[in-house]
């Protein structure tokens, strides 16, 4: 059996998340010559923008690649997804500019902070059309990430997302059915 070719902790094959992009895998590492001087680049395909990035290996930390949340880690997190919006009473611009860090930032925690604040049920007033895009690219990132972790479809990722927006709340004050018989 042939080795997978490393960079790092990154082996050609695994899915990796870059901050700004979101998840990708690893195409290929490579050597290159640039200016006179041998570089060797992590070579990374991101299928949903159908983009491919070359980092320096050197530079690996200080972009903030990283591995796939592992997915004990990645349950814990999404259980952020049933707590309570936390909204501040900043502007718009501001706030909207904090929820464009924590996107990409790299961070899944944040990631599903955004989520969370941002999420709008039915019964809630709309969303104005640049809450509705940071949104949307915070699902659709977050998504991409639990499709990869639990190695699952993306329609299914989405499904395992929603389901969690819907329990908000519902934990702490639904009474359990042995409640309801005892009060009746």
């Amino acid at each position: 059996m042939k080795d997978k070719k490393t960079a790092g902790r990154f082996s050609v094959g695994d899915h990796v998340v870059y901050p700004s992009h979101g998840v990708g895998i690893v195409e290929k590492i490579e050597s290159q010559e640039v200016a006179g001087s041998k570089m060797e680049l992590i070579v990374i395909v991101v299928e949903k923008d159908q983009m491919k990035l070359s980092i320096p290996t050197k530079r690996v930390g200080k972009v903030g690649l990283r591995a796939l949340t592992p997915p004990k880690e990645l349950d814990e997190t999404l259980k952020i997804l049933g707590g309570r919006a936390r909204i501040k009473k900043s502007m718009w611009s501001k706030r909207a500019q904090e929820y464009d860090q924590k996107i990409n930032s790299g961070s899944i925690k944040e990631l599903t902070e955004v989520v969370r604040d941002l999420h709008r049920h039915d019964k809630q007033k709309e969303q104005s059309y640049s809450e509705r895009q940071l949104y949307e690219s915070a699902f659709e990132r977050l998504c991409t990430e639990v499709a990869a972790v639990y190695s699952i479809s993306h329609e299914d990722a989405s499904a395992t997302l929603l389901k969690h927006l819907a329990d908000r709340g519902r934990s702490r004050s639904a009474p359990s059915s042995g409640s309801k018989k005892a009060a009746a």
